[in-house]
């Protein structure tokens, strides 16, 4: 029978997903568009948020669960960096070839301002590898990795606002919603937003029942359908905005620190709630510890960020590097057990991409951007 849940678990996270994002959407005419994108990012990913909470509730009362919190967040950054970002390419470059703009050697170039949103990654990043060396999350640790997500919406909301995203851009729904006059437009955003957040609610602990009861008959792994199943299904609206954006080209570059910014989202807000939320379920303050296979699951995300980080450190993203990504994502998909090689040879690389970075730092790159932009 938890299997059977599948059945309207699964079409109910994506419906609450998209009534998220269509809040999302409308809220950003709101605020700046910074501000916007962030939490833009931040919204769309409440359905993985939620996930992660009750899988971090039940590692508390069973012990046997806690691999799967790692899982979880480890599989959706993944998906991130490994998926969502080469998707914005090769969208775009497939419209951009439509509108006469030459395939393979046609780049995203990234504006000044998304160099926040590039850096912020690093922070984060840092702080992870000595998650990685202690084995351990705890309270301490959710506490530096909020601060790092402050310190990034903070510098985002010293940017003024821009029209860079019009009304005609939305889609269907959300443009309808905003034909609508002040107070009644925000009733509708505030309707998607209840809606969508009373779904999740009620639906979360029975998709990931049914979720692992799925895995249990099929005969695969519970670690692997948590990894990748629950936070494609929890992130698709994402990459049904970010397809909307890069179809239209112009837009790519929106679509792609979405995505970022949904990254450092995870790196950050999503984990620091973690060790909360487990100790709250066991009724004291203890630290998640991660064993030997959760430690290499964490380093090859930690690897993989890294070098996708280093390829927009150059402020644009092409062919060559999109193509990489998705490549070394779709190999550590097929071939699970190999995952230890998947790190070296992410590491191999990123070290290389590291000295092309020195070598040529005094070109536009995001470190020389962002120290720019904060001096001001």
């Amino acid at each position: 029978m938890g299997a059977l849940n599948a059945l309207w678990t699964f079409p109910a996270i994506v419906l609450a997903a998209i009534l998220i994002a269509w809040a999302a959407e409308c809220g950003q005419f709101f605020i700046s568009q910074g501000l916007a994108l962030a939490l833009l990012a931040w919204v769309q990913t409440l359905p993985e948020f939620a996930v992660e909470a009750v899988i971090a509730l039940d590692a508390a009362k069973d012990p046997s669960k806690v691999h799967l919190i790692t899982a979880n967040f480890t599989g959706s950054l993944r998906l991130f960096v490994g998926l969502g970002w080469p998707m914005v390419y090769f969208v775009a470059m497939f419209f951009a070839e439509i509108k006469g703009r030459q395939r393979f050697y046609w780049t995203i170039k990234l504006d000044d301002e998304h160099a926040v949103a590039v850096m912020s990654l690093l922070p984060a990043l840092i702080y992870f590898l000595a998650i990685y060396f202690k084995g351990t999350l705890n309270i301490f640790d959710g506490i530096v990795l909020g601060a790092v997500y402050l310190v990034y919406f903070y510098l985002l909301s010293k940017f003024p606002p821009h029209n860079t995203e019009e009304i005609g851009d939305l889609g269907r729904v959300p443009k309808y919603a905003m034909k609508f006059k002040y107070p009644a437009n925000v009733l509708v955003i505030a309707g998607f937003f209840i809606a969508g957040a009373g779904i999740i609610y009620f639906s979360v602990q029975p998709f990931l029942n049914s979720m692992l009861a799925m895995a249990i008959s099929m005969g695969i792994s519970q670690f692997i359908f948590i990894q990748w199943i629950a936070p494609f299904l929890s992130e698709f609206p994402e990459k049904l905005s970010a397809f909307y954006w890069a179809r239209k080209v112009t837009k790519a570059p929106m679509a792609l620190i979405n995505f970022v910014s949904s990254s450092i989202n995870q790196w950050t807000i999503l984990v620091a709630m973690i060790p909360f939320i487990y100790s709250f379920g066991l009724g004291k303050i203890a630290p998640v510890l991660f064993d030997g296979h959760q430690k290499v699951e964490i380093l090859l995300t930690i690897v993989q960020s890294y070098l996708g980080f280093l390829f927009l450190a150059s402020m644009d993203f092409g062919f060559f590097e999109a193509a990489a990504l998705f490549v070394l994502w779709l190999a550590q998909f097929i071939f699970p057990g190999i995952r230890e090689e998947h790190t070296w040879v992410y590491g191999a690389w990123a070290l290389i991409e590291t000295f092309k970075l020195v070598k040529n730092f005094k070109e536009r790159n995001a470190f020389r951007i962002f120290w720019r932009l904060i001096a001001k």
